[in-house]
């Protein structure tokens, strides 16, 4: 019933058809470079935080990159030095003995 409904519409004007696709081809670079922006970000401070070069995030660009890049971060040693605790040192006993009242 759709496609009969459909062959049945009037041919559209070219130049109507001309300025469409003249709008798209403008919007569409842009609509893309912020879809890349969204996607790349979060993982370039994922790779930095990680120990690995944020240039990494770049593989979201290249088709299947980016289930690459999850695989490489998945299943690799993150390089990444955990944070001492403030007022603890290593050589004391934990947990850290109270002060002594004088």
């Amino acid at each position: 019933m759709h496609l009969a409904l459909f062959l049945q519409q009037p041919p559209m004007d070219p130049a109507l058809i001309q300025k469409i696709v003249l709008a798209s081809m403008a919007i569409l670079p842009v609509i893309y470079v912020v879809i890349a922006a969204i996607r790349i970000l979060p993982f370039w401070f994922i790779c930095k935080k990680a120990g690995f070069s944020p240039w990494l995030s770049l593989l979201y660009i290249v088709p299947f990159g980016g289930l690459i890049l999850c695989y490489v971060l998945a299943f690799s040693d993150w390089k990444v030095i955990p944070v001492p605790q403030a007022g603890w040192s290593p050589g004391s006993p934990y947990p850290p003995q109270p002060p002594i009242p004088r």
